[in-house]
């Protein structure tokens, strides 16, 4: 071998450990099937503190705040929630705008389905007269259990209602 080729040799080796270094890990995805569409979502940066409880009014902000993920969901359709791994293995919730979807902490489980007229419907706790939204905020909350005092992660989309 040549003193050139050892050379390019050694400096391609080099700069690939540079590279690898260089990496982040990804972060946690989650993903919303509706039909053969998905839309594939990880936190915003503000609504992930890389693996500390979120404070409750940074929590209670990121379930407001308008999700940049949208998926359209014909009526009648079954909306699916994968999510990876380590968020199955430390527990997440559903929630609907500000409110609970599920009533149990999703623990290891990577995925849930729920039926599509349910997550557009809304009642008037003073009238309750039923009511079907165009569009509702969906989160994918990480966490412990289900009092949102120990929140890590928020991951939201918007489902809109199609026809």
């Amino acid at each position: 071998m040549s003193i050139r080729r050892a050379a390019t040799a050694i400096g391609a080796i080099s700069l690939g450990l540079i590279a690898l270094t260089a990496c982040d890990k990804p972060t946690a995805l989650a993903t919303v099937t509706v039909g053969s569409k998905s839309v594939h979502a990880e936190a915003i940066s503000k609504c992930y503190a890389k693996g500390k409880k979120l404070p409750q009014e940074i929590f209670l902000a990121c379930l407001q705040a308008k999700p940049t993920h949208h998926i359209t969901v014909p009526v009648g359709d079954q909306v699916r929630i994968g999510v990876d791994p380590g968020i199955g293995d430390k527990g997440w919730l559903l929630v609907r705008d500000t409110s609970l979807v599920t009533n149990e902490l999703l623990k290891n489980k990577t995925y849930w389905q729920l039926d599509s007229a349910s997550l557009f419907t809304t009642q008037d706790p003073q009238t309750g007269q039923s009511t079907i939204a165009k569009s509702v905020d969906l989160s994918v909350v990480e966490s412990s259990d289900t009092s949102g005092a120990n929140v890590f992660r928020v991951i939201s989309f918007t489902l809109t209602r199609g026809k």
